[in-house]
């Protein structure tokens, strides 16, 4: 693999392995539902972004992406693929950050740990306006869920935490940065997206869906309003990214419930449709988490400034 193409892998693995910029193409085509959008996000042409599918997807043997005139949408496998190259690129980022602060180029280190809804829709613009405060400051980004999260802190990895769900997690102190809804979304081709009545909770509940995995914010605030109703069903796609499961329910594998931080351009665009429903309350708080007693400090406090606005 060469420079320009992004890779750095030698070895047995530089043959089944895709490199990080293929990797992150994918990612970008999952998230805007079009090869094209995606190619101007990554900085390449149209060409070269359909070259770049085409050859992991012969380098893994399987077809990652469907191509029409309405857009692009991943294959059951590139759902998968995408999921498992999320953590990859996640890896090289703290990787990156971890070996820049090593280099002594920085004055101060930051370790934030955040779930995967926050840390994909909310946190990068935080991190933009840090950079212009603290142009010094190397951050590390550790993506999980919600008990990720929480572990890190209480181990002493993170200085920072962001969780979403119904309380700080114990051990925890926190602060309320913001506030969301889920919604339960289907492809346009679903029986549910021509029906008018809304849906009624205890049918919501016997439904396989496309869910977060155990442990995310997502599905504990799911968990915990549908208990009333006989708990969840046995999922249909369990997956560990928003964006994975977004893309599964794009695809039309089945309906599903994310953050509306997360669909609104698919909402917009009719690659998913809002299913409206009845009996619960969805709402939930993006909180700003820290070890108890441990006030934030230094780049952390900037940080969890910036989240509260002016």
């Amino acid at each position: 693999m060469s420079n320009e193409d992004g890779g750095s892998l030698r070895g047995p693995l530089a043959h089944r392995v895709p490199d990080l910029a293929a990797l992150e193409l994918l990612l970008a085509v999952a998230r805007l539902g079009s090869l094209g959008r995606a190619a101007r996000e990554t900085g390449i042409t149209q060409p070269a972004a359909s070259g770049r599918i085409r050859s992991m997807e012969r380098m893994l043997g399987v077809g990652l992406v469907e191509r029409s005139p309405r857009g692009s949408r991943l294959t059951d496998a590139g759902v998968l693929v995408t999921d498992w190259a999320r953590r990859i690129v996640e890896a090289a980022e703290a990787f990156d950050a971890g070996a820049q602060a090593l280099r002594g180029q920085r004055d101060s280190r930051l370790r934030v740990a955040a779930s995967m809804t926050i840390a994909e829709y909310l946190l990068p613009g935080w991190l933009v306006a840090l950079r212009a405060r603290r142009p010094g400051t190397a951050v590390t980004l550790l993506a999980g869920n919600s008990a990720a999260v929480a572990e890190r802190l209480r181990a002493g990895e993170a200085d920072l935490g962001f969780v979403e769900g119904l309380a700080a997690p114990a051990g925890l102190d926190g602060a309320v940065v913001g506030g969301d809804r889920l919604v339960v979304v289907t492809a346009p081709a679903h029986p549910w997206a021509r029906r008018r009545a809304p849906i009624a909770a205890a049918e919501l509940a016997a439904t396989p869906l496309i869910l977060r995995e155990r442990g995310s914010g997502t599905r504990q605030v799911l968990d915990a309003a549908l208990a009333a109703y006989g708990g969840l069903a046995e999922p249909l796609l369990e997956l560990a990214s928003t964006t994975a499961a977004k893309a599964a329910a794009v695809g039309g594998a089945g309906p599903s419930v994310l953050s509306e931080l997360a669909i609104g351009e698919e909402l917009a665009s009719r690659r998913l449709v809002e299913i409206p429903f009845e009996d619960l309350d969805l709402h939930r708080s993006l909180r700003a988490v820290w070890p108890t007693g441990h006030r934030p400090t230094g780049p952390a406090r900037d940080l969890l400034s910036l989240t509260q606005g002016p």
